[in-house]
């Protein structure tokens, strides 16, 4: 259904998406729901219809098709769209002096008025592991699942992040026998911090799963993971999960970069060394967005891909742009557990844990500074994220007392049922 429809003629004259996942594809559906007409194109890498990414990790072996968004979200990408060229790569942005840009393709190029780049990320690759897989797209979850087979099979999993925890467990699971190894000091060091990782630790062996902790990988050979102490850990299969980056390489200096990610205004607009560049946008993963409440926010959460998209075409239309902007937000089932991420910690923030990791009954960690709460992880707790997404529904970051001197709760539902209305 049509909804907050422009009163006036769009000033936009046609517009191309460049990318066919769930921000691209939530970036067409906003358009028609909110009563553009105009032409609108997209561009999609792989030759599929727009699926799901989560799943890929978390039902590795008991889901063997891709959960299709059509079905999922209701939008049938080939229904909103006048063109759809999906198995078709970009390959190179040409600003345009108007306004927009044109798209290389390997055979021509497409242009338009107004170009919003959602190209996603891409699974970092480690040079001469030539051998190993990577899990990011549906075609590397059958090629994995093709390569483990049915009976029980060697797995070294290269890194303890999200990817990697939540493929350790769902394998092991199933009877393989799983070792994970992580350069850092503790699992989901990068996202959580070495203390807060170092808390989903025990679940590896609770799982059945081998962990190397503080373990560099010097090399990889046909019968295994060569680690750099000079230990060998003999494999079958071997997956790197040591992160996804922007797919950004295919600007090819076409638009400056933060961090290897599009830099985006609160509009989502892409902005250059003045200012915004007109006619390009940019959201979802391939974006680093400037957010008055977390500075800079990443773009690889899953809420972004799903909301960005209607916040941007709101701006793009001239329409109202009502609530709070999107919250960072990760879901993540590994080993056994339910995790939820609210909010974008900072390296230097202070943590407080409310209740006992080791008691099986379900924990949750604030990251603070100054009483200001910055993010929020909740463990096998659904009522405290219920608390935890009410706490990130308004403008600015909440404030709890979390000093030394605060009387301790046990949970944030009961937290934040003590604490006076600002």
């Amino acid at each position: 259904m049509t909804t907050d429809a422009p009163a006036a003629p769009s000033p936009v004259r046609d517009v191309l998406v460049v990318g066919a996942g769930l921000a691209g594809l939530r970036t067409v559906a906003a358009l028609r729901e909110h009563g553009y007409d105009g032409v609108v194109r997209v561009l999609g890498a792989e030759g599929v219809a727009p699926y799901d990414r989560p799943p890929l990790s978390k039902h590795l072996l008991d889901r063997t098709s891709p959960a299709w968004l059509a079905d999922d979200l209701g939008h049938d990408l080939h229904a909103l769209a006048d063109e759809v060229h999906l198995g078709r790569a970009a390959r190179g942005l040409r600003p345009l002096a108007g306004g927009g840009a044109g798209v290389g393709t390997d055979d021509g190029e497409l242009a338009a008025s107004c170009v919003v780049l959602a190209t996603g990320a891409a699974a970092v690759r480690v040079a001469g592991w030539d051998g190993a897989r990577t899990l990011h797209t549906a075609a590397d979850a059958d090629a994995l699942r093709t390569a483990l087979g049915v009976s029980p099979r060697r797995l070294v999993v290269v890194g303890a992040g999200w990817i990697g925890a939540e493929v350790a467990g769902v394998t092991a699971a199933a009877g393989h026998d799983v070792t994970v190894v992580e350069a850092r000091e503790a699992p989901l060091a990068a996202a959580l911090g070495v203390e807060v990782g170092a808390l989903t630790a025990p679940w590896y062996a609770a799982a059945g799963v081998d962990l190397r902790t503080s373990a560099a990988v010097a090399s990889l050979d046909a019968a295994g993971v060569r680690l750099a102490d000079g230990s060998h850990l003999p494999a079958d299969v071997v997956l790197v999960a040591v992160g996804a980056r922007p797919a950004t390489a295919w600007l090819d200096g076409a638009l400056p970069l933060r961090d290897g990610a599009v830099p985006v205004d609160e509009a989502y607009r892409a902005l250059g060394p003045d200012g915004p560049l007109p006619g390009l946008l940019a959201v979802g993963d391939v974006a680093v967005r400037r957010s008055a409440r977390h500075g800079w926010v990443p773009g690889g959460h899953w809420d972004e891909a799903l909301h960005g998209p209607d916040v941007l075409v709101r701006h793009l239309l001239g329409l109202p742009v009502g609530g709070p902007e999107p919250v960072p937000y990760v879901f993540s089932t590994q080993l056994g557990h339910d995790l939820t991420m609210f909010g974008l910690p900072g390296p230097g923030d202070r943590t407080t844990v409310l209740g006992d990791p080791r008691d099986g009954a379900g924990w949750t960690v604030l990251w603070s500074h100054d009483d200001t709460v910055t993010g929020a992880l909740v463990v096998d707790r659904p009522r405290d994220v219920g608390a935890a997404r009410r706490l990130f529904a308004r403008d600015g970051l909440p404030h709890l007392p979390l000093g030394p001197d605060a009387a301790p709760a046990a949970d944030l539902r009961t937290l934040v049922r003590a604490t006076p209305p600002a």
